[in-house]
């Protein structure tokens, strides 16, 4: 095939609030490649067809002396999330042309990796889902609720939990997660959509935190058994005030402090007054344990329908800005995800 625009979401500028579409990235197609004849150097050639917009990349955003548990991104430089990409060649012995690959891709349209041991996994789709779910409910948001719920929720049939961002991927198979385990759920978003969407999931009680208040419905509906965290702030303050004794706080993520320098909590005492137990994670330190369960598990109960998810696709590369924005601000429908090809 003849040579190709090598399209790239380049780092453009460090954000100092939310992250601007064309500002602090910006698409370049100043580049190309030569699928068929690009020096491979025992490596694979990996077309992207679908790249995943997800909270934690904000945080990567930034200087690189700034200390953080992932890599800063490089200046001019693509940045990366997960990914699903189809091998156009490969050098490989383990890995043929035709495959599709998951794992963490310099947002690019074609990429070149050295072999599946920076991550990859070769995409087992035995029950024919669709490939952007890869890097959705089977990929690493799914693998964060399903993992961490399974380590640190240690729920109990009749407890409640609490599940903010119930309408994204991980909030939203959290809310199946703790419904499945006999909990009532209760459950917040940013929209009366979103709220439509967790009561079709089972919540118990759903509610848009922008329209109510969210500690007057939390002394209603409680006291907490299980919180589970996205958003820090004000909301953790709330779920601090209201749990129960013995309640179990899984702190997955505090987006509300990723752009505005977070918020002071107030409550943190009731951590010894109630013997709340709060446990910080990253999942990837979870995967050893329990990623061949979750691949056995999860794509069978989501083509099964007993696990329900939804998508909000972004079409090209060049909306990969308008994504990652959506996601800091919330007003992504569901799973963003970039469609990159076909």
């Amino acid at each position: 095939m003849p040579s190709q625009t090598n399209a790239r979401v380049l780092f453009n500028e460090v954000p100092t609030g939310y992250p601007e579409p064309g500002k602090t990235t910006v698409c370049d197609t100043s580049k190309t490649i030569d699928p068929d004849n690009v020096p491979l150097d025992g490596g694979i050639l990996v077309k992207s067809l679908y790249l995943s917009a997800d909270p934690f990349q904000r945080g990567m955003m930034r200087a690189p002396e700034v200390d953080s548990y992932s890599p800063a991104f490089t200046l001019g430089e693509s940045i990366l999330g997960y990914g699903v990409g189809l091998v156009v060649r490969s050098e490989q012995p383990d890995v043929q042309a035709g495959t599709h690959l998951y794992g963490l891709l310099p947002f690019q349209s074609y990429n070149i990796i050295p072999s599946l041991d920076h991550g990859f996994r070769i995409i087992d789709n035995k029950h024919n889902l669709s490939l952007s779910y890869f890097v959705g409910v089977a990929g690493m948001p799914g693998k964060t609720a399903y993992m961490a719920w399974k380590e640190f929720s240690h729920a109990k049939k009749g407890e409640v939990a609490f599940v903010t961002t119930g309408a994204g991927p991980v909030g939203s198979f959290v809310i199946q997660l703790a419904k499945l385990a006999g909990l009532k759920v209760i459950s917040s978003a940013g929209s009366d959509e979103k709220v439509e969407y967790m009561k079709s999931l089972g919540a118990d009680v759903a509610f848009n935190y922008k329209t109510a208040n969210t500690l007057e419905i939390l002394k209603k509906e409680g006291p907490i058994d299980v919180y589970w965290d996205n958003v820090g702030g004000e909301t953790l303050d709330a779920a601090l005030e209201t749990a129960n004794v013995g309640a179990r706080f899984i702190e997955c993520g505090m987006i509300t402090g990723y752009n505005n320098g977070g918020y002071p909590i107030k409550n943190l005492y009731n951590v010894v007054t109630r013997s709340i137990t709060m446990t910080g994670f990253i999942v990837l330190e979870l995967e050893s344990k329990y990623s061949e369960e979750f691949y056995n598990t999860v794509p069978e109960l989501v083509a099964s329908g007993q696990i329900k998810y939804r998508e909000h696709v972004y079409e090209g590369l060049e909306s990969v800005g308008e994504a990652l924005l959506a996601v800091q601000q919330g007003t992504n429908k569901a799973k963003a995800v970039i469609k990159v090809a076909a």
